[in-house]
């Protein structure tokens, strides 16, 4: 923490502020590579579906793996709260917008999480053949980790709004030992969430084998209202990339890094891999997927607090499957679908054969963006103003 009575502000930029420039070259799509690989798991797609519960069930789990990316189960939901979680799901999507903080409340304290069906889900997504990632707060990591192993996931998520390694508690309950976590699981440890160069490096410095970035911009999150904390996206993945590449110069190992939320476009994706990002993990874009658990809706997993919600529950629609969404054929032109498609063309059009060299194209501070000569589209609500 700074100390310093001379305090000076740095400015930060968000997604929505910056430009990819095209280079001195560019490339047929059959060139280009967006494969990535995070925590042992090569993905198609440089893309996690992210541990929410109007986002990943077994089955979108099992649907955004066969398509190319890869959906993580928030193992303190409803999957593992309820038997049936389709009926609780149908009871948050149908209430109105005035009860829905006290319903959700209700149903995430009403019944606790249950091992036997932890153990189930990550089956039910297990037996569909694509790569299966869990993840859970720190305070019950030491308890979920262990039954994640032993029912056969790949990587284990430790995720909170904030998290360092410099916790301090007068009681150090449930203080969870991140190397020592790391050391004592058999499968790849990841964790988030961090926006800075000094906490990302900490953390890599544990043994995790991927750092996820971002606190706040999330569609359905209001840490940054509630809490007023949170850095604009592309600069917090830029210091993020800062702190692995130099814990690659120190160690010898590179450990990725995961832009995680305010990423609503395929454009966003792109700018995310260009501010260095090995991958991002999306939201909103999958929470309008017709078989998306949330019906329609989207929520944040901070949304049912006890004592300080920080999340809304906003419509988003449904507006085309998950396969539409990752692969296309897309519909719109608003970068809402075939978000593979878009990260091709993308890089291809930068002259970028792979995302390592995506981390190389020049990004520019662009403040008119979104509304150089879009008069047309804002007008008519089109395009890249479309509601």
């Amino acid at each position: 923490m700074n100390s310093d009575t001379t305090r000076r502000f740095k400015r930060a930029y968000g997604l929505d502020e910056i430009a990819l420039v095209p280079s001195d070259r560019t490339l047929d799509l059959d060139m280009v590579d967006i494969s990535t690989t995070i925590a042992g798991i090569t993905m198609k797609a440089p893309i996690f579906g992210s541990a929410m519960d109007s986002v990943i069930s077994p089955k979108t789990a099992g649907l955004i793996g066969k398509h190319g990316a890869v959906g993580i189960l928030n193992l303190e939901g409803v999957q593992t709260r309820y038997e049936n979680p389709d009926e609780v799901l149908k009871k948050i999507a149908s209430i109105g917008k005035a009860n829905y903080v006290q319903l959700m409340q209700s149903i995430y304290q009403e019944n606790d999480i249950q091992d036997e069906l932890v153990i189930k889900r990550i089956k039910e997504i297990k037996e569909q053949g694509v790569p299966v990632v869990v993840s859970s707060t720190p305070q019950r990591a030491a308890h979920l980790g262990p039954l994640a192993v032993k029912a056969g996931a790949d990587a284990f998520l430790v995720q909170s709004t904030v998290v360092s390694i410099n916790f301090e508690s007068k009681t150090n309950k449930n203080i969870l030992n991140l190397a020592d976590f790391c050391k004592s699981m058999p499968i790849p440890v990841m964790v988030g969430n961090s926006t800075t160069t000094s906490v990302t490096l900490d953390l890599m410095r544990t043994g995790v084998q991927a750092v996820f970035i971002g606190i706040g911009p999330g569609a359905a999150c209001t840490t940054r209202g509630v809490l007023g904390i949170g850095v604009p996206m592309a600069t917090a993945i830029l210091d993020a990339a800062e702190a692995r590449d130099q814990y690659k110069k120190e160690s010898g190992k590179y450990i990725p890094i995961v832009a995680d939320g305010g990423i609503v476009t395929s454009g966003d994706i792109c700018k995310s891999l260009a501010c260095g990002a090995d991958a991002v993990m999306i939201g909103s874009p999958f929470a309008k997927a017709k078989e998306a658990p949330g019906q329609g809706f989207h929520w944040g997993m901070a949304t049912p607090n006890a004592l300080l919600p920080r999340g809304a529950r906003i419509e988003v629609g449904q507006i085309a499957s998950i396969k539409e969404i990752l692969n296309g054929p897309s519909n719109t032109d608003d970068g809402s679908q075939n978000l593979i498609g878009a990260i091709q063309t993308a890089l291809a059009t930068v002259g970028a054969q792979t995302i390592q060299e995506m981390h190389h194209i020049q990004v520019v501070v662009a403040p008119s963006l979104l509304t150089e000569g879009k008069i047309y589209q804002k007008a008519q609500q089109l395009g890249m103003y479309k509601k």
